[in-house]
């Protein structure tokens, strides 16, 4: 594999002999410490990277801080001197303002840099970034993830990669300090067309444990033991593993946000239609997870949808 600029020959050469760079530092910028990035840029710190993130709130840039991170003003204090750049924001625009706007980060990188963008957002955006990276000398890979908050902060995150091989093998280090299951799936855009997928499945799943929920409490069953059973058969899922204390306890407190789900579930459906493939299922809990958004629902996390489920069976939900 030929050199890249600015790329160190030394660490080259280790992957193309295929040697593990887990102990190899890299100097990274993290954008956008929310509920996310904010515990993926902490992990990377406790795995030996240098680590300088940049959020539009102080208080998460203080917490990355804390954690032995560094702190940047803006955008291009944080990418200055990087060569791993990370970009974890919520939807489209925010990635085209983030990585292609004035102050950005192609404006302020140096050619040979790798930009990540770990957000979940449509597979036309990658490769809008992608497009323009090159033109830049930079290179790029759409790295969306699973897990929600809980992964974040195990690092035990699913990160579907698109992009050239070379540049994941680069990466993969890097991913490995955030995730455990950490996949090549295609070129650029196809992280985010499974992610899409991922979405769908997650969204799906939600919804029948909602309605199974309000099922089994109508019917006088002991809720946590019955969810506990389902939980051990074919019935058990990640998505029931993780969401079913929320539903229990009504505790909604944001892992990822309906109103997230809704923009994910709108990338889903346009990408289906984009090849045509039916989501008949789908399109109806899309319509679902934006009922829950219109009736005030949009900052709970997604388990809420359990709250909609309630309010078709008669219940008064406060």
């Amino acid at each position: 594999m030929a050199e890249r600029p600015f790329e160190d020959p030394v660490r080259t050469q280790k992957i193309d002999q295929g040697e593990a760079l887990s102990t190899t530092p890299r100097k990274i910028a993290f954008i956008g410490l929310g509920i996310m990035g904010s515990p993926m840029a902490a992990n990377l710190v406790k795995a030996g990277h240098t680590v300088t993130g940049y959020n539009r709130s102080q208080p998460a840039i203080d917490k990355l801080v804390a954690a032995g991170g560094k702190g940047a003003g803006s955008v291009a204090e944080a990418v200055a001197d990087a060569e791993v750049v990370i970009t974890m924001v919520p939807a489209d625009p925010q990635v085209e303002e983030v990585v292609l706007g004035e102050g950005g980060v192609l404006e302020n990188v140096k050619p040979g840099t790798l930009v990540i963008d770990m957000s979940s957002i449509t597979p036309q955006t990658s490769i809008k970034v992608s497009t323009a990276a090159k033109e830049k000398g930079v290179r790029t890979l759409d790295a969306p993830v699973s897990g929600g908050e809980a992964g974040a902060i195990e690092a035990v995150l699913s990160i579907m990669v698109g992009g050239e091989a070379d540049d994941f093998a680069d990466a993969k280090p890097v991913f490995d300090a955030m995730g455990t299951t950490v996949i090549h799936v295609g070129p650029t855009g196809a992280g985010q067309t499974v992610k899409a997928a991922n979405q769908l499945i997650v969204a799906v799943n939600i919804q029948v444990v909602a309605e199974a929920v309000v099922f089994l409490e109508n019917a006088g069953v002991d809720l946590p033991v019955a969810l506990d059973v389902l939980a051990g058969g074919l019935a058990g899922s990640t998505v029931l593993n993780r969401k079913k204390a929320n539903m229990v306890n009504r505790e909604f407190a944001p892992g990822f946000r309906i109103d997230l789900h809704h923009k994910d579930m709108g990338i889903v459906t346009a990408a289906a239609r984009a090849v045509e493939s039916p989501l008949p299922v789908g399109s109806l809990v899309a319509q679902l997870v934006a009922s829950s958004r219109a009736s005030g629902d949009g900052s709970l996390d997604h388990s809420a949808l359990l709250r909609g489920v309630e309010r078709l069976a008669g219940r008064e939900v406060n």
